[in-house]
C-alpha cells in the first residue's frame, strides 16, 4: 500500500501557459531518538566544567589516586611530594585546587597537613558521565 498522497500545483511556464505538476506529499519522520533523561542545564554544565578542569591535570589525577589508595583515603602532604617528583609549592597548589573543587578536605595535625578524599565526590562526577 502506497502511503504517499499526491498534491497538484499550478506552475507558470511562461506568460501565456500554466501547467499542473503532481507532487508527492511525504510524512516527516523524526531524525533523532528522544531524550531518555534530562540534559545538563547551563548552570550545572558550567559548574561541572570547573570541576572537571580541576581534574584535567596529570599531577592532580595522580594526587587523587594516591590519596584514594592510601589507608582511610587520607594522606599526609609529606607523603605526596616524592611520588610526583614536584616541588612542595607545586604540590600544595595542586592540592588546594582539588580541595576548592570539592574532591579533597584538608586537616592540620601539628606541622603537617592531611588531605582526605571527600566521600562521594568522584561518584558524583561518574554519575554525570554515566550512560545508562
Amino acid at each position: 500500500m502506497n502511503s504517499l498522497r499526491t498534491l497538484s500545483m499550478t506552475v507558470n511556464i511562461d506568460y501565456h501557459r500554466c501547467m499542473a505538476i503532481p507532487l508527492d506529499v511525504i510524512q516527516p519522520v523524526a531524525c533523532c531518538a528522544p531524550l531518555t533523561r534530562e540534559p545538563l542545564g547551563q548552570a550545572h554544565a558550567e559548574d561541572l566544567a570547573r570541576t572537571l578542569k580541576a581534574l584535567a591535570d596529570p599531577a592532580r589525577l595522580r594526587l587523587l589516586s594516591i590519596v584514594a589508595a592510601s589507608e582511610g583515603a587520607e594522606a599526609c602532604v609529606c607523603d605526596l611530594q616524592e611520588p610526583l617528583g614536584l616541588a612542595q609549592p607545586t604540590v600544595s597548589h595542586h592540592l588546594r585546587v582539588l580541595a576548592e573543587a570539592g574532591f579533597l578536605t584538608r586537616s592540620k595535625r601539628g606541622t603537617w597537613a592531611y588531605y582526605a578524599l571527600v566521600p562521594g565526590a568522584l561518584e558524583r562526577i561518574a554519575d554525570v558521565l554515566r550512560v545508562d
